[in-house]
C-alpha cells in the first residue's frame, strides 16, 4: 500500500483544483499572454510523456484529488477482455486547445492578455527612456 503525504491527502478543494494543469502550446502562450492554465473537461490536449505520448483528444473526466484525467482515445484493454480508460497526470500533457465556453475562464484568459500588452507598453518605454538619457549623457560628456 502506498503511503501518502498527509498535507496532500487532506487539502481543500480549491487547492486540489489549482494542482490540475498544464502548459499551454506556443500558439496559445503567445495568444493568451500566459504559460499554463488549469485543464477543464472539454479541453483538447496532447500527451507529451509515457505509454500514450503523441495522442491528442479531449479530456472526458477530470480526478481533482490525484490530479489525473481520462482522455479520448487513450485506452488499454483488459485481460478478461473490454476496455478501461487510462488516468494520466496532468504535468504529462500540453494544452492545444481551450473550451472558452466559462465567461470567468474566458474574461481571466483576455485580462491575462490586456495585462501582458500593458506590461510590454511599460518595458518598452522604460527602455526608450533609457536611451534618451544615454544618448543626452553621451552628448553632454563630448561638450
Amino acid at each position: 500500500m502506498k503511503k501518502n503525504n498527509q498535507k496532500l491527502l487532506y487539502l481543500h478543494s480549491h487547492l486540489t483544483d489549482s494542482r490540475v494543469c498544464s502548459t499551454l502550446s506556443d500558439n496559445l502562450r503567445e495568444q493568451y499572454g500566459t504559460r499554463s492554465c488549469r485543464l477543464v473537461k472539454g479541453d483538447t490536449v496532447r500527451v507529451v510523456r509515457g505509454e500514450y505520448s503523441g495522442i491528442e483528444g479531449k479530456v472526458e473526466k477530470v480526478n481533482t484529488q490525484k490530479s489525473t484525467l481520462s482522455i479520448e482515445g487513450v485506452q488499454r484493454e483488459k485481460v478478461k477482455g473490454g476496455n478501461v480508460k487510462v488516468q494520466i497526470h496532468s504535468s504529462n500533457l500540453i494544452i492545444t486547445g481551450l473550451n472558452l465556453d466559462d465567461k470567468y475562464r474566458k474574461n481571466k484568459l483576455e485580462n491575462n492578455v490586456k495585462q501582458s500588452k500593458e506590461n510590454v507598453d511599460q518595458s518598452d518605454n522604460k527602455k526608450r527612456t533609457k536611451k534618451k538619457k544615454e544618448k543626452q549623457n553621451e552628448k553632454e560628456v563630448k561638450e
